[in-house]
């Protein structure tokens, strides 16, 4: 029987798709050495999370935001291009202060080539982004202890930085990016009241290297000034989120 409790539902349904994200890491490739394990940890997550949504919450969409209401294709994909417009914004001007040097690949590839890697890219980002954002974003929009405005935004960002749990130990300028990234991500969930904006957002963002290295090399110089670059662009994200939205939601 399932509890009655609303916090005690949260956790039955967090504390066990926490774990499986975690292991695509920790079992995957830190105990078993395998990429191989380390995907289907991964792409067990989001099974995983809309049982757990179907069998506690009674609706696995919902539970985690992810209805399919009109205009969430709109929003995803607007978020994707602005995070892949971002990134090479982002890269093209910290070419011109230093921070990076970007030259033309060393081999050119044909069209076939180019489209499989594109696929791959668009597939290997989506799965772990989407199986992140269920966990730290749309879980909590729908079901946390804080639902709304200012204060899920901040609580989403922290539950975003704790659960990069193996890169937490490189400092505080890694919090700092994370928190940044988190803040984005979490101001497009709230403001748009679904989960898709944020995962087109982060999609977009963590496809955007990969597509990047299609066209050129990218090489970071200055590792310190990229963390501020990354992270100063995600709070320009966070700022277009807010006044995309405005008026649609509180």
């Amino acid at each position: 029987m399932i509890p009655a409790h609303p916090a005690i539902r949260f956790l039955l349904t967090f504390v066990p798709v926490f774990l499986c994200y975690q292991a695509a890491e920790g079992i995957g490739i830190r105990m078993l050495h395998s990429a191989l394990w380390q995907a289907v940890f991964m792409l067990a997550t989001i099974p995983l999370a809309l049982l757990l949504g179907k069998v506690i919450h009674g609706a696995p969409l919902r539970a985690f935001a992810m209805e399919g209401r009109p205009g969430a294709l709109a929003w995803l994909s607007g978020m994707f291009l602005l995070a892949i417009a971002g990134k090479a914004i982002a890269v093209m001007l910290g070419a011109g202060l230093g921070v990076y040097s970007v030259q033309a690949p060393a081999a050119s590839q044909d069209a076939a080539a180019v489209l499989k890697a594109i696929g791959t890219i668009l597939f290997i980002t989506f799965i772990p982004s989407l199986a992140e954002d269920i966990l730290t974003r749309g879980l909590l929009l729908r079901k946390g202890p804080l639902r709304a405005g200012a204060a899920f935004v901040i609580f989403s960002t922290a539950v975003y930085v704790l659960n990069h749990v193996y890169r937490l130990a490189n400092g505080p300028m890694e919090w700092f990016m994370l928190a940044c990234f988190g803040i984005a991500y979490a101001t497009a969930c709230a403001r748009f009241d679904s989960l898709w904006p944020a995962v087109g957002l982060h999609w977009g963002w963590n496809a955007a290297s990969g597509l990047l290295g299609l066209v050129a090399e990218v090489e970071t110089r200055q590792p310190g000034w990229a963390v501020v670059m990354s992270a100063g662009t995600h709070l320009v994200f966070a700022l277009v989120c807010i006044r995309a939205a405005r008026g649609r939601v509180n």
